[in-house]
C-alpha cells in the first residue's frame, strides 16, 4: 500500500501482525498500529456506509490491524435457551441506540457456604470445548495478529452472584470468593493453554485483566485487589508468557494506584487507557510507565468520539501519537467499544489521521 504524506510517498514493509510485533518488542514499526473495538450495531453502520457484508472489507479498506479473535466450539451437555456454559441465563435488554444481554438468572446467588456449593453445583469443564477449529479460523487472516481467550473470572462471578452479592462477599464471605475464583481461574487456565496447543505459537496476545476502576477511583479497595485477584493474575500471566504471548490487561477507568502492581506481576499491554479519568493524564502515564508497558486505545469513547467534532478527533489522534507514540509503544484504538451514536465522519477522521500521521 502506498500513501502520500507531505509530498513523501509512504509504502507498508509490515504485515498487521508483524507490526504490532515490532511494537511490543519494543523495536520500530513501519507505522502505528491501529486497532478497532465496537458494538455490532456500530459495525452494522459501517457496512451499510461503505455497502461491504463483511466488516473485515472495512478493516482492510482503512488500514486497520485488528486482531482475529478466536474461540472454540461449545461441545458439551445441552445448556438451557438463552444461558452460557455456567448456567446464567440472558435477557435482551434494549437502549435508545442497540440491544445487549443482561443477565437475569444468577445460578450461584442460593448459595450461602462452600460446603452448599460443592454438594450442588456443576462447574464447566474445558473439556466441554472443541478446540480443533481453532486454526481454521485465521484462514485468510495469517498477516493479523491473534487474540485468544479473555481471561476476567470476576466479572463472571458477578454475573454467577448477582452484582450488589458479589460485591458484598468480598467482605464478608471470602472463602466463598476464593473458592469459586479458583475455580473460575482454573477453567480459563485450562482454555488458554489448551489454545496455545492448538495454535502452536501463533497467538499474539492474551487478554488478562478485570474492570478495577469507576470514573474516580477504584471500584475495589488495593487490599481486596491483592487478596482476590492479583495472585491468580499472575499465575495465568505466567502462562501466556509461557505460551509464547504477551498480556493485555483490560481495566476500564481510574486505575492509576494499582498500575505498579500489574506491571510488577506481568502486564505487557495496558488497555484502554481512559485518560479523562481522574489521576489517569496521559502525560504521567507515559512518563513513569511508558518505559514498562505499551499502552493500548486511548482514543476518548466518552466524549470525543459520539460528540465531538472531526476536528476534535484529529487533534485526539496527534496528541495520543505526540504522547503515549513518543519513542514508540503505542497501539491506537478507541478506548472501549465504538457505540452506534458515533457518527462515521468521526472513525473516518481518527483512522485517515492515524494512518497519514503515525508513520515511525
Amino acid at each position: 500500500m502506498l500513501h502520500e504524506q507531505r509530498g513523501i510517498m509512504r509504502r507498508e514493509t509490515m504485515t498487521p501482525k508483524e507490526r504490532w510485533l515490532a511494537v511490543l518488542r519494543r523495536q520500530k514499526p513501519d507505522r502505528v498500529p491501529m486497532d478497532y473495538w465496537a458494538t455490532p450495531e456500530m459495525d452494522q453502520k459501517l457496512l451499510r456506509h461503505f455497502g461491504y457484508d463483511d466488516i473485515w472489507d472495512v478493516f482492510r479498506l482503512l488500514h486497520i490491524d485488528r486482531a482475529v479473535v478466536v474461540a472454540p466450539t461449545y461441545a458439551g451437555p445441552p445448556r438451557p435457551e438463552n444461558a452460557n456454559d455456567f448456567g446464567v441465563i440472558f435477557e435482551k435488554a434494549h437502549y435508545s441506540s442497540g440491544v445487549y444481554d443482561e443477565a437475569v438468572y444468577h445460578p450461584l446467588a442460593k448459595y450461602k457456604s462452600v460446603a452448599e456449593l460443592k454438594a450442588d453445583y456443576v462447574w464447566p469443564q474445558a473439556d466441554w470445548f472443541d478446540y480443533s477449529s481453532l486454526p481454521s479460523q485465521l484462514a485468510g487472516k495469517e498477516e493479523y495478529p491473534v487474540e485468544g481467550p479473555f481471561s476476567e473470572p470476576f466479572y463472571l462471578y458477578k454475573d454467577l452472584r448477582g452484582m450488589e452479592q458479589s460485591f458484598v462477599d468480598l467482605a464478608e464471605n471470602p472463602e466463598f470468593v476464593h473458592y469459586c475464583l479458583d475455580k473460575l481461574f482454573e477453567y480459563e487456565y485450562e482454555r488458554i493453554l489448551r489454545t496455545f496447543e492448538a495454535l502452536s505459537g501463533k497467538v499474539t496476545y492474551i487478554a488478562v485483566g478485570e474492570d478495577f476502576g469507576t470514573q474516580d477511583d477504584l471500584m475495589y479497595s488495593l487490599q481486596h485487589i491483592r487478596e482476590y485477584f492479583l495472585p491468580q493474575m499472575k499465575k495465568m500471566m505466567k502462562l501466556v508468557h509461557e505460551g509464547g504471548a504477551f498480556v493485555m490487561t483490560h481495566s476500564d477507568g481510574a486505575i492509576r494506584k494499582v498500575i505498579p502492581d500489574l506491571i510488577e506481576i506481568g502486564m505487557d499491554i495496558l488497555n484502554p487507557v481512559q485518560w479523562r479519568c481522574k489521576d489517569m493524564e496521559r502525560e504521567g502515564l507515559k512518563r513513569d510507565f511508558g518505559d514498562k508497558i505499551i499502552f493500548h486505545g486511548a482514543m476518548d469513547n466518552q466524549q470525543t468520539m459520539p460528540f465531538g467534532s472531526s476536528d476534535d478527533v484529529r487533534q485526539q489522534v496527534l496528541e495520543n501519537l505526540r504522547i503515549l507514540g513518543a519513542s514508540g509503544g503505542y497501539i491506537l484504538a478507541p478506548c472501549h467499544n465504538l457505540q452506534v451514536i458515533t457518527p462515521v465522519e468521526n472513525i473516518l477522521a481518527m483512522y485517515e489521521t492515524a494512518y497519514a500521521q503515525g508513520w515511525q
